[in-house]
């Protein structure tokens, strides 16, 4: 009982990163500056103000840190729970760009929703970090399948084909389905998914593609 108390202690009580922290706080400060020679022409023509949207932005970044270092007091392993209602949010979040009156649409493309305060932003981004916790929880749960390869293979791939569909036919959200991909395909590996799948699965892929274009160059001629 008194080594579960300790352990219990030892858990709540890890070491602040400060190297992880320097890191995100330049990479912040990085964004702000691009933010800034990026927007200020803009800002000035539309707003009279150069600086709105790096203010805006910076103001974001600022809220983050918080929500960052509230989010790193709680165990991780309190999110295992609700990996499944996380993958159910992220396909809430990817789809509410369809709703009407809240999605909002530029240049033929649905990716951002509209919300008081907030204003415009990506659901995609919030995806993102739900389907990591999804994908933890699930490797987590499903440890000692992710050596096969209908296990650690296909039925993870098969749960990226939703949020991938949406965005790709609802969204047109090409850079997001890269980004989200390789998160998974990284998280796939470091789970224990042997490499020769995604070498044999992308081999054969690519021959196909190859006679695909052949073929169909010699129906063109």
């Amino acid at each position: 009982m008194v080594n579960k108390i300790k352990n219990i202690a030892r858990t709540e009580k890890k070491p602040f990163d400060f190297i992880l922290f320097i890191i995100v706080i330049l990479l912040l400060a990085i964004g702000v500056v691009m933010v800034l020679s990026a927007s200020a022409p803009y800002s000035l023509s539309i707003t009279g103000n150069s600086y709105y949207y790096v203010i805006r932005q910076a103001i974001f970044a600022g809220v983050g840190i918080l929500v960052m270092l509230l989010v790193s007091k709680i165990d991780y392993k309190k999110y295992r729970k609700f990996y499944k209602i996380a993958y159910i949010l992220a396909i809430i979040a990817l789809i509410s760009v369809s709703i009407p009156g809240l999605g909002s649409e530029a240049k033929g493309a649905k990716r951002w929703i509209e919300l008081p305060i907030i204003g415009r932003f990506q659901p995609s981004e919030i995806a993102k970090i739900l389907l990591i916790v999804f994908y933890a929880g699930y490797f987590t749960q499903h440890k000692n399948e992710m050596h096969t390869f209908v296990g650690g293979f296909v039925k993870p791939l098969a749960f990226l084909i939703p949020p991938v569909a949406i965005l790709f036919f609802i969204q047109d959200h090409l850079s997001a389905i890269i980004v989200i991909g390789l998160i998974v395909c990284v998280m796939m590996i470091m789970a224990g998914t042997k490499m020769r799948y995604f070498l044999t699965v992308g081999a054969c892929g690519i021959a196909v593609l190859v006679i695909g274009i052949f073929v169909l160059a010699q129906t063109t001629r």
